[in-house]
């Protein structure tokens, strides 16, 4: 076998799709299961950007085109961020395939070996991976239910305070896995103690139309923050356009060059069709991306109200996002499994023919256990079905049993403190 190199052995990947792999596997066999686990969108891609995705590909718009990325969908993506309070034009943005691999451009064009990096923890579980591809070295804090999952300003203070090498922050909201939402006074205050130091800010807004209490809001609209801050987006979540792999970034023009080169060497460019779709969607699919996030707001409602009924689980609606994160550590105690164990429990063990995928919290580190993360891609009847199951497979102390002597590494050795 070929040596591999050390960041290969340890690289760290995103485990909602190895849990994706395992429902799938069980389906194959005959086994229904209820997908809860995977991030996705249970909508068709907006009907406009479907019809220009089409057309640019009749058209024969599929060879290569500039690294930055369409001059189209660049003008189209400063003018959308407008309805966020952010002055920007296509100089300040640039495309990329999603709005994961700006976590890698961010690194690469930003950091240095050494250079810390203050993560809010449970974190999206491939911000660490991408920091160890440059070296730099993760500070991760954790959110705390009672404080709804809000990154807390003084966190970022003590960072710049005690760091010996302070260089970034990453800044997700609304957030993954939590659901928890930064508000106007939080961002205020985390722009306070960024602005004029040598800080950079990742602020990560997939989800920036799935705010369920106010309105999004993002740290780039405050001012000076441009010559601090690379804000990402997608095309993923709002417009259900996940697999046409399309997002773009908002910064200061010189971050955006240096982007530009990364991809240049690497990629080569985003596919012009794709993006064309992408100028369509932003332009003209707004009254169905809207319609989208008022099914998904009903969906975590449904979700959250149902959760909330189980005995040992505890939670909130959350503020946004499509995910719900409930408490678990009452019932995980009981029954003597992991977080992530009783996720696997729930998909493989406690029923022959049923199984519920979701994701255990430690899945998005050690800050997560005692958690569950459910997301509402499916239909309303699958999440009824799933809430129905959940109560009754908990009481099935003999299944656990016979699960925990095939899978002791999911028994919990220390119980959870509440």
């Amino acid at each position: 076998m070929p040596r591999l190199s050390s960041l290969a052995r340890n690289l760290t990947t995103e485990t909602a799709f190895s849990v994706l792999a395992v429902a799938r596997s069980l389906k194959a066999t005959g086994k229904e299961v209820v997908e809860l686990e995977i991030g996705d969108s249970p909508f068709p891609s907006t009907p406009n950007a479907k019809e220009a995705g089409i057309r640019a590909i009749q058209e024969n718009r599929t060879g290569y085109c500039p690294s930055l990325g369409l001059p189209e969908l660049r003008r189209a993506a400063a003018g959308f961020v407008g309805e966020f309070g952010i002055e920007a034009d296509a100089d300040h943005v640039i495309v990329a395939s999603g709005a994961k691999p700006f976590e890698t451009y961010f690194a690469e064009a930003l950091m240095e070996p050494d250079d810390g990096v203050l993560i809010f923890g449970p974190q999206f579980p491939t911000y660490v991976p991408n920091l160890n591809r440059v070296g730099a070295r993760p500070v991760v804090v954790p959110l705390r239910a009672e404080d709804r999952f809000r990154p807390r300003a003084e966190h970022v203070a003590a960072f710049l305070r005690e760091d010996h090498r302070p260089r970034a922050v990453i800044l997700n909201s609304p957030h993954n896995p939590t659901g928890g939402v930064a508000t106007g006074a939080d961002l205020d205050a985390i722009a306070d103690l960024v602005r004029g130091t040598e800080l950079v800010v990742l602020s990560d807004e997939p989800y920036c139309h799935m705010v369920w209490e106010g309105t999004h809001e993002s740290l780039l609209s405050r001012p000076g923050m441009m010559e601090h801050v690379v804000a990402a987006y997608t095309m993923s979540k709002s417009y259900s356009m996940s697999g046409w792999r399309i997002g773009f970034a908002v910064a200061h023009p010189d971050v955006i060059q240096a982007m530009g080169k990364l991809i240049n060497t690497s990629s080569s460019c985003s596919p012009p069709f794709a993006q064309l779709g992408a100028v369509a969607a932003l332009e003209r699919d707004a009254e169905t991306r809207d319609e989208y996030m008022g099914r998904f707001r009903r969906k975590v409602e449904r979700l959250s109200d149902g959760l909330a009924t189980i005995e040992g689980v505890s939670v909130d609606r959350p503020a946004g996002t499509f995910y719900v994160f409930p408490d678990v550590r009452q019932a995980c105690n009981r029954l003597g499994l992991t977080s992530h164990g009783l996720a696997m429990y729930l998909l493989q063990g406690a029923d022959d023919r049923f199984g519920v995928a979701c994701l255990g919290g430690e899945c998005f580190g050690p800050e997560g256990a005692g958690f569950l993360r459910f997301s509402c891609a499916e239909p309303d009847e699958q999440i009824d079905r799933a809430l129905a199951f959940l109560p009754e497979a908990m009481t099935r102390v003999d299944r656990v049993r016979r699960y925990l002597d095939v899978h002791p590494e999911h028994a919990l050795a220390v119980p959870y403190v509440p």
